[in-house]
């Protein structure tokens, strides 16, 4: 597995794309930030690879977007 995450890592930096590292679940996460999406790819223990991407849609928000997110997402 940690072979896999090197190569990943080392394939990013060679290419300039933002990345960030963190644990979760039983995993090693691999934040992927790119233009209009957001990558996440999960190693875990028993060698498999989870990778989910989240697409913009291009569609920018202006400040009012704040309380329209608050009053949907919060209890």
């Amino acid at each position: 597995m940690m072979e896999k995450i090197i190569q990943l890592l080392t394939e990013l930096e060679k290419r300039k794309i933002y990345y960030r590292l963190n644990k979760i679940r039983e995993s090693i996460l691999v934040e992927v930030a790119v233009p209009g999406q957001r990558w996440e790819i999960e190693f875990f223990g028993d060698d498999h690879i989870e990778i989910e991407k989240f697409i913009s849609d291009g569609i920018i928000y202006d400040q009012n977007e704040i309380d329209l997110l608050f009053s949907q997402f919060s209890d």
